[in-house]
This record gives structure tokens, C-alpha cells and sequence, in this order.
């Protein structure tokens, strides 16, 4: 059998499922084959651990907000489950594009779950290409402005932040996520979310998304806030996905199945994986191809990059 050649720096940069591909072919033969397969096998490992823990951290979240009474019980609508091994995301958008019908053009809700790996971001992205009206939807920009409001609450009553959790009270939450509105502001015809500040200043996520949402202070504190807040937080964000859908966008989520279940749509896929070492493969090839082409200005081939990189990560 032939020998795969490398791919080009060009196929390399654009870090995509073709990249993917053609990287796999190549580390999988010669002498450095046992290094890959030794860093799949601990990708593989790492991804089912990781994910079980994130499942079960939110599922504790749930847990919690159902206690508190901010989130209901639910019979969870079905998954339409696709195996992607041997499709490319290209064919997977496709099934589930088939599957909207017209509502694909007239406005709907999708929801995309799966273990790390099954190829959802990429997924995401072939979907955002084939929808003219396609609009993703992310909790972490949610999280990130209760996280702010929570901030600004203990430096105005001077509580160190360090003791901010003890602030995450029902009253406070509550009062909080009031300050947080979904719609479209300001004559814009784009959907944002207004926050009310605790200074009565008005900022829009739109506009604050990549400076005052990403101070050391939010990134810093957002785990504890998004522990206690999963409840409120999956509300907001039914309620904000269900608006966008009846107003003709073509809304794309991607999470866990713990929090998606509580928005409201007849299009829920779950992407699987029927043989587990492809994900670690895939995971194996991502960080390959990522170390490598940090040696791409180094006057080395794309080859020696990928079998530099693969080497180094098999042995760390």
C-alpha cells in the first residue's frame, strides 16, 4: 500500500474536518505510528473521563435549580441519534437540513448534543453555511453578565469577592437576572441581551462580549456563579432560543444534554460515535495538527512539523 503523503501547510492552516482527514492518514503508517496511537488511546481516555465529569457537574446544577423550584421536572423530548463514523460534517448538516424540512427556511430551534469529538463545532459551522438564516446561541455569554452583576454587587456593598458565592442567594439571583433582558434594542434589528447595570448604566453583550465580560474578575469567578445559576440561565435561554425561532432565524444550540433539554424544539440531534478510538484519533490529530503549525515560519516541512509534534505529545 502506498505511503499517505503529508498535507500541505495550506490544507494544515485551515484546521478543518479535510485537514483532520489527510493528517490522519499520514500519522497512522512509518515509524511513528506506535506515538500516535499511544496519544489516541490517552485522548480517548481523557474525553469520556472529562465528559462524565461535566455531565455530572450539571447534572448537580439541574439538580439544584429543580430544588429551588426555578426549574421544573421533565420528560425530555427524543434525539434523533446520527453515527457520524464515515460521514463527513458536511453530510451530517445534510441529514438533519433534510430533517427541518421548510422550517429550515422559515425559522426554527435545533439542539446538537454528542460527546467531545463527534465533530459538533464543525457541524455547527457546515449548518451556519448551508442556512442563510442561521444564528447560533451560547449560555456562556449569560453566565458571564450574572457573573458581572454579581462582581459589581460586592464592590458596592464592599464584600470581597473571595466571599462572592455567599452572595449567590435566591433573592439576589432573582434581582439579578431581571437586570438581564433579550430582544432588540436601540432601533437595531439584531437580537442582543441589555444589561442593567448595578450603576444604572446600560451595556449590550453585542458590544461588551470580548472586553468587560472577559475581565480577569468574570473569567475568575464564573465557574461559581454558572454552579449555582444553571436553572435561571437555561430559562433565559428557552425562552430567548423560542423567540428568535418564531421571528424566522434558524437557531443553532450546541450543549449538554443536561441543559438542552429544557429548550423547547422538535429538532434535537445527538451525534455518536460508534467506535469510541476514532474520537481519541480525531483529538489526537486536532492537538497534532495544532503544535504543528506553531513550526510553520521554523523552515520545516509540513511532514517534519506533524512527526515533530506527534513525537513530542506521545512522550509529555
Amino acid at each position: 500500500k502506498k505511503m499517505a503523503a503529508a498535507p500541505s501547510w495550506d490544507v494544515l492552516g485551515q484546521q478543518d474536518d479535510v485537514a483532520t482527514k489527510a493528517s490522519l492518514e499520514f500519522l497512522e503508517q512509518g515509524a511513528y505510528k506506535d506515538a500516535f496511537s499511544q496519544l489516541s488511546q490517552a485522548e480517548t481516555q481523557l474525553t469520556v473521563d472529562r465528559d462524565n465529569q461535566d455531565g455530572e457537574a450539571l447534572k448537580a446544577g439541574i439538580k439544584f435549580a429543580q430544588m429551588k423550584g426555578v426549574l421544573k421536572e421533565i420528560e425530555p423530548a427524543p434525539y434523533t441519534t446520527i453515527d457520524v463514523l464515515g460521514k463527513s460534517a458536511a453530510q451530517v448538516a445534510d441529514i438533519m437540513v433534510k430533517q427541518m424540512g421548510e422550517k429550515a427556511q422559515s425559522g426554527c430551534v435545533l439542539v446538537l448534543v454528542g460527546l467531545s469529538g463527534t465533530g459538533k463545532g464543525t457541524t455547527m459551522d457546515k449548518l451556519k453555511a448551508m442556512l442563510p438564516k442561521a444564528t447560533t446561541w451560547s449560555n456562556g455569554n449569560i453566565f458571564r453578565s450574572l457573573t458581572l452583576l454579581a462582581c459589581q454587587h460586592c464592590e458596592k456593598n464592599g464584600i470581597d469577592l473571595d466571599k462572592l458565592e455567599e452572595q449567590l442567594t435566591p433573592e439576589n439571583l432573582k434581582a439579578w437576572m431581571e437586570r438581564l433582558s433579550f430582544g432588540k434594542f436601540n432601533g437595531n434589528d439584531k437580537w442582543d441581551v441589555e444589561i442593567s447595570q448595578l450603576d444604572g448604566g446600560l451595556v449590550y453583550v453585542s458590544e461588551v462580549q470580548n472586553s468587560l465580560l472577559k475581565e480577569p474578575r468574570i473569567s475568575k469567578n464564573i465557574p461559581t456563579v454558572a454552579k449555582c445559576t444553571q436553572g435561571e440561565v437555561v430559562l433565559f435561554a428557552a425562552d430567548a432560543c423560542t423567540r428568535m425561532g418564531e421571528d424566522g432565524s434558524v437557531v443553532l444550540v450546541e450543549g449538554r444534554e443536561e441543559t438542552v433539554n429544557f429548550i423547547p424544539t422538535e429538532f434535537r440531534f445527538c451525534l455518536t460515535m460508534s467506535d469510541m478510538q476514532v474520537i481519541g484519533k480525531r483529538r489526537a490529530v486536532q492537538r497534532v495538527v495544532a503544535d504543528a503549525l506553531k513550526l510553520r515560519d521554523k523552515d520545516k516541512t509540513s511532514a517534519d512539523a506533524l512527526i515533530e509534534a506527534v513525537t513530542k505529545l506521545s512522550s509529555s
